[in-house]
């Protein structure tokens, strides 16, 4: 058996979310008719050189959407994994912004005193260590073959910054883990390897989405 395991870490579609609010885990934030395109695209391109044996998805309703076609074209059951949902946030249910968002109402600014941390929602290591767990497991399912998890993006983000020993300090604006994307973490046996990122529906990103801070995303 090849002790070459690749597992891939998906970022969901596009949102409907005309309200430009930061849904977090807020259930009924499902994908846009762009965002099940965007699902459609990316699960083709896994029906050519790849080898995928597991599919894990978080439980919010996006992701399990954008998991369904791979699911359908890869003839493989959806595992929900709690520990690949988004992240905590206490400014889930409100906009977010320097203008008439919750940044500019003084009674939010105490959750703002640690960026490191961050203080206003889930820790970055934490955040980090249930992704290495989920990570894990999936690389056991498909030990010699390749997994797939539809997760969140700073979820991916933060996996993607653990795995480089990169500070987890950084600016939401400048994450490479766009609409869809995928971050693929190759290991040999246990032992981590390489990663590597594409956008299989790069193409459908519109530009004023590249490059934004996607709250709950």
């Amino acid at each position: 058996m090849s002790t070459r395991t690749i597992v891939h870490l998906m970022r969901h579609g596009e949102v409907y979310n005309p309200e430009g609010v930061l849904y977090g885990r807020l259930p009924g934030y499902v994908l846009s008719d762009l965002g099940h395109e965007m699902a459609r695209t990316v699960a083709e391109t896994f029906t050519t050189g790849r080898d995928i044996t597991h599919l894990v998805a978080s439980p919010l309703e996006r992701a399990q959407q954008t998991a369904q076609p791979s699911a359908e074209v890869l003839n493989l059951p959806i595992v929900t994994d709690e520990r690949v949902i988004e992240a905590d946030n206490k400014f889930e249910g409100l906009t977010v912004g320097v203008g008439d968002g919750a940044l500019s109402k003084p009674r939010y600014w105490p959750w703002l005193w640690n960026p490191l941390r961050p203080s206003w929602g889930e820790a970055y290591t934490e955040i980090a260590a249930r992704m290495h767990a989920a990570i894990d497991d999936a690389r056991e399912a498909a030990r010699g073959h390749e997994a797939l998890i539809v997760s969140h993006q700073l979820p991916v983000w933060t996996a993607r910054r653990s795995f480089e020993k990169a500070s987890f300090v950084h600016d939401p604006r400048k994450r490479e883990c766009t609409l869809a994307s995928v971050t693929s973490i190759e290991f040999d046996g246990d032992d981590f390897v390489k990663l590597t990122y594409a956008e299989p529906a790069g193409h459908l990103v519109p530009d004023h989405l590249r490059g934004k801070f996607s709250g709950g995303a």
